[in-house]
């Protein structure tokens, strides 16, 4: 088949899309969405359907959602995704979710609590504690991850601390990816990349980790097996085909974590290609053969499957940076941030340290807080949304040099989120910090595309997928070089001192 033969991602009605078709499914932090997907990763037009729901939060750290509601709304969107699809044409089901979530069940397959997500902080006593007791560098090296409140290990422990009799009658720790599928289908299995990311997959064997699982006083029996990704599932509960005929026969892939999907759904799926997102937060993801030797400190990575990992860092704050700024200080037109995104650099310009709501890479400080410097009487909102940019495009950077030491190979930058639609300029002063070219894609609902584009590479490995539509590509400016240079090393010596000192 010739590239000019392939389609585009643009969405195509039932009659014209070709089988096989993938029914993908989203769980996001504000919602759940159902799509019907062709043997392109094309979504087929009115087989979309989206539920709308809210993580509950608090000022002790909690950031939950109810379990039950999710299951719910997944049996909509399902029930919507299919309407007029007759019986087995539907050839996979695929999920992915936010990650690190926890929910635990008992013997009835019941929840006992609500769906711990990766924002609860509330664990923190424990992570604490987890600190003193373990050398957090051999676990990074053992697991890919360090050890930090959205990850497993010291919400188990804040369990078994707070809730003990929750904690005695738990059978299965599920994330809710798994928990969806055995109540609406009965299936039971974890993704490898869903151990990964919650922090107790051993990244150089596969297997949980042992010396974690014996410091939070769990068994390796109360997780669920785990499954690579070329190992759908087929056996499900008669109930499920008899709602969703469409489904008899179909694959049913574990649930694998959104950052995942993303790169696959951006086309990054290969140690060439580094996907950017910039969304509320951001991240720089690159997929590579099996697992790092020795991780730079700053990076997380987390096994895909027997034969590959992501390695990459995330931001807390980028598009809530944004939004900050706009509703606070510096409140400017479109225009007016496109022009001074686009604009040279001016020395005047202050000096800002992102951390609205902590750090997550290169330093893991969840503590820190955003630091404005250099400001002065003439410092505006022109001034303070250009050094907010700088310092955002300085923190992708921290990211960016320590994942080159992992993957020297990369060529492409692939950038794509929410800030790159709002703001297509803001990849400018990202370009020129990070001293490459980045490229923007224009890809409605990347991360359920993904998951469809994931799940069709198993069943149709030698088939292309669709082509992604792409914007001009931003190329660094030479002559900007010694501005960030600097800009980079005052960034670090405010951290060092600010953060760390």
């Amino acid at each position: 088949m010739t590239d000019e033969s392939i389609p585009t991602t643009q969405s195509i009605p039932l009659d014209a899309a070709p089988a096989p078709y993938v029914l993908a499914i989203d769980i996001g932090s504000g919602s759940t969405r159902g799509c019907l997907y062709d043997a392109y990763a094309r979504p087929v037009k009115k087989h979309l359907f989206k539920a709308e729901h809210a993580f509950v939060e608090a000022a002790d750290g909690t950031a939950e959602v109810d379990a039950d509601q999710v299951v719910r709304e997944v049996a909509e969107v399902i029930d919507g995704a299919l309407t007029g699809i007759g019986p087995g044409l539907v050839r996979a089901v695929v999920m992915d979710t936010f990650a690190s979530s926890l929910v635990c069940v008992d013997e009835a397959g019941d929840a006992l609590t609500p769906c711990f997500t990766y924002a609860d902080s509330r664990s923190w006593a424990q992570l604490a504690r987890l600190r003193s007791q373990l050398d957090e560098t051999a676990v990074h090296q053992r697991t890919g991850t360090r050890l930090h409140t959205s990850y497993h290990p010291p919400r188990l422990l804040w369990l078994r601390d707070e809730f003990p009799e929750v904690f005695a009658k738990t059978a299965k720790f599920l994330s809710l990816g798994e928990y969806v599928y055995a109540r609406l289908a009965g299936i039971e299995g974890a993704a490898t990349s869903t151990m990964a990311w919650a922090g107790i997959l051993n990244r150089h064997t596969c297997e949980l980790d042992e010396e974690l699982l014996a410091a939070v006083g769990v068994d390796r029996s109360r997780f669920a097996p785990i499954i690579d990704p070329d190992e759908p599932i087929t056996e499900v509960s008669a109930p499920a085909l008899t709602r969703w005929p469409a489904l008899q026969g179909a694959a049913w892939f574990p649930a694998v974590p959104d950052g995942f999907a993303s790169n696959l759904g951006v086309g990054a799926d290969s140690p060439a290609a580094a996907a950017l997102s910039a969304a509320t937060s951001g991240a720089i993801r690159v997929i590579v053969d099996g697992t790092p030797d020795e991780l730079p400190a700053g990076l997380w990575a987390y096994r895909v499957s027997r034969t590959q990992s992501i390695v990459g860092g995330a931001l807390n704050d980028v598009g809530r940076v944004t939004l900050w700024l706009q509703g606070t200080l510096a409140p400017l037109s479109y225009e007016e941030i496109d022009e001074l995104l686009r604009a040279e650099p001016s020395e005047g310009t202050p000096l800002v340290l992102p951390f609205l709501t902590g750090e997550r890479s290169t330093g893991w400080a969840g503590e820190a807080r955003a630091v404005l410097t250099g400001v002065s009487s003439s410092s505006g909102p022109r001034e303070l949304w250009r050094g907010a940019a700088e310092g955002i495009a300085v923190s992708y950077a921290r990211v960016f040099e320590q994942l080159l030491e992992v993957d020297p190979g990369i060529t492409r930058v692939i950038a794509s989120g929410g800030v790159t639609g709002a703001y297509p300029s803001f990849m400018v002063p990202v370009s020129n910090a990070l001293g490459f070219p980045v490229q923007v894609v224009d890809v409605k609902r990347m991360t359920m595309r993904g998951a469809a584009a994931f799940a069709l590479s198993v069943l149709q490995p030698d088939r292309p997928l669709a082509t992604i539509p792409q914007t001009g590509l931003t190329v660094p400016d030479p002559a900007q070089r010694p501005y960030f240079d600097d800009l980079r090393a005052r960034f670090d010596s405010v951290y060092d001192a600010v953060i760390t000192g």
